[in-house]
């Protein structure tokens, strides 16, 4: 009973956060936000199927010789730990427990959450969202556009609002950063496409605050001056290590 009454107080969890490129973790202290050892990426296996991401979170685990609970993201809509969707990942994970798949290959328990909302999570506990209320959307962008939508910082899970059509096409298919690099634009190009977006964004929901995550939140300083929508723009600031946070938050 002790050592369960001591596992439970630990305030230290690893964080997984699984991305179309690639699969980092590291221990997070949920009282902080703070990671407590190095991050460990490894890539995003190609296909992305269930046992060869399951392997790689296996690893990942290993390396931290990590016993306790586990919260890990996942780019796709989640319910009850079942994958729902695949936009970025092999298509075969429609309707995978990817929950139970984790904990049988690591023995650990797992939550299993979209990965942005953990972002999101992250964000408003310990980043640009801490104290704000009222509409606050975080947008992360990197292989895809996800999004996590708060009011009074409680979560609307799974939105999945990447995929609002802009110009007949997905928008991430137009404003997501993997399509800054893969068609060379230029920081001033690639915020027009984001600003497009987020005009989308502004009409449906009417936001006070948008936080801009994912691995380009690095370089926000090069476009985010440049967008023009109606509320407050800034950089998320746990950048990309904020689907590890959140991810640890959640277990």
């Amino acid at each position: 009973m002790t050592t369960y009454a001591a596992a439970m107080d630990n305030p230290v969890k690893l964080g997984i956060d699984i991305g179309g490129t690639g699969i980092k973790g590291a221990t997070v202290d949920c009282d902080t936000g703070e990671l407590t050892a190095d991050r460990f990426r490894l890539l995003t296996p190609k296909p992305a199927t269930p046992k060869a991401v399951a392997d790689i979170v296996a690893e990942v685990v290993k390396h931290f010789d990590y016993k306790g609970t586990i919260g890990c993201t996942f780019p796709a809509v989640v319910k009850h730990g079942v994958i729902e969707t695949a936009s970025n990942v092999d298509k075969s994970w429609i309707g995978t427990d990817a929950r139970a798949l984790f904990e049988e290959v690591t023995g650990c328990t797992f939550t299993v959450t979209n990965d942005a909302d953990c972002a999101g999570v992250a964000e408003m506990k310990f980043g640009a969202g801490a104290g704000r209320h009222g509409v606050v959307i975080i947008v992360t962008l990197g292989t895809g556009i996800g999004t996590a939508v708060f009011h009074n910082g409680v979560l609307l899970p799974n939105t999945e609002l990447g995929h609002l059509e802009v110009r007949g096409k997905d928008a991430e298919r137009r404003a997501a950063d993997s399509v800054r690099e893969r068609k060379h634009l230029d920081w001033k190009e690639f915020a027009k496409r984001v600003d497009e977006y987020l005009d989308h964004l502004e009409a449906v929901l009417w936001p006070d605050l948008i936080i801009i995550g994912g691995g380009v939140s690095k370089k926000g300083e090069k476009f985010i001056p440049l967008l023009t929508p109606r509320c407050e723009v800034v950089a998320a600031k746990l950048l990309n290590e904020a689907g590890i946070v959140g991810g640890a938050l959640t277990a």
